[in-house]
């Protein structure tokens, strides 16, 4: 038996009108059109549909059966095809987004803030991209969008710029550092570091400064909170290499000290990876212009 959604519209109309003439109105159809499909889906059922001696016009048990079946199939139809008149104008979609960076979340959260006000209808998910491999998930569409300091280059993908930051030197105010103006490699021979549990491919001070020079720092501690190695630097427990968002709020406390890394005032850039088809959707471009524009008032606050 092949039934199609035209079928189930045909059988609903009927039903709801009670007659062929009035269903074939609702339809925008001839009478002899409507009575001919009828007669053609009652062939394949191998039954009656309706009971055409009484009036109105009502449906058999085999035609009920085909009413419950329309009943069910056709709002999802109509629900399916908003979806995707919805997608078609761009109001709705998916922004699954896998993140490189521990520190992101300090300016990410706020934005999304805005961004959730402006698109309500598009799902919005917060993979943090350490346990898999982010970009390979971004070709095969199971995140949507990667923000990262070191895209990488794969078929398909954009690396599309947000900002530019500065990796910043922190310290206790009491670390013997603090009387230096520059932080430099060989410094940190003496010092344990404190960063995210990331490999060192993905910490500006091992591939800014420590790595090229072939220093190795006393120790390397991992630990996952912004706010937890703040509280560890400031005990004097070790030194950090962070943004220079991350760090706004410690630049006037006494128990801290921040410095720029040598040779001078070390520039990164971070962007938001996406598949090269999707940059242009007005969702992931507004999200795009939100991501250039709102972390750096936390960079001038």
């Amino acid at each position: 038996m092949y039934v199609e959604l035209r079928h189930l519209r045909t059988i609903r109309a009927i039903h709801q009108a009670g007659g062929l003439a009035r269903a074939a109105d609702i339809l925008n159809m001839t009478q002899s059109a409507l009575s001919h499909q009828v007669a053609g889906l009652e062939a394949q059922v191998g039954m009656e549909l309706f009971v055409r001696r009484s009036k109105p016009m009502r449906l058999s048990a085999a035609g009920m059966r085909m009413l419950r079946a329309s009943e069910r199939i056709l709002p999802e139809i109509s629900a399916l095809e908003e979806e995707f008149r919805a997608l078609r104008s761009g109001k709705t979609g998916r922004l699954h987004i896998a993140i490189q960076c521990h520190a992101c979340f300090d300016w990410l959260f706020p934005v999304l803030e805005l961004f959730r006000h402006a698109w309500p209808e598009v799902d919005v998910d917060i993979r943090a991209g350490l346990a898999f491999e982010s970009f390979p998930a971004l070709q095969r569409e199971e995140v949507d969008l990667v923000i990262s300091s070191n895209p990488e280059p794969l078929p398909g993908l954009t690396a599309n710029p947000l900002f530019d930051y500065h990796p910043t030197f922190v310290a206790s105010s009491q670390n013997p550092l603090a009387a230096k103006d520059m932080i430099e490699a060989e410094d940190f021979r003496d010092q344990v570091l404190i960063s995210y549990p990331v490999g060192r491919d993905k910490l500006d001070v091992f591939t800014d400064l420590l790595t090229p020079a072939q220093v190795e720092p006393r120790g390397h501690r991992h630990v996952e909170l912004t706010a937890v190695i703040l509280m560890l630097v400031g005990s004097n427990r070790g030194v950090a290499v962070l943004p220079d968002w991350v760090i706004r709020d410690v630049k006037a406390n006494a128990d801290y000290i921040t410095r720029p890394l040598a040779p001078g005032n070390v520039t990164r850039r971070l962007f938001a990876c996406t598949r090269e088809e999707d940059a242009a959707k007005p969702y992931m471009a507004h999200f795009l212009r939100l991501g250039r524009t709102e972390p750096v008032k936390l960079q001038r606050s």
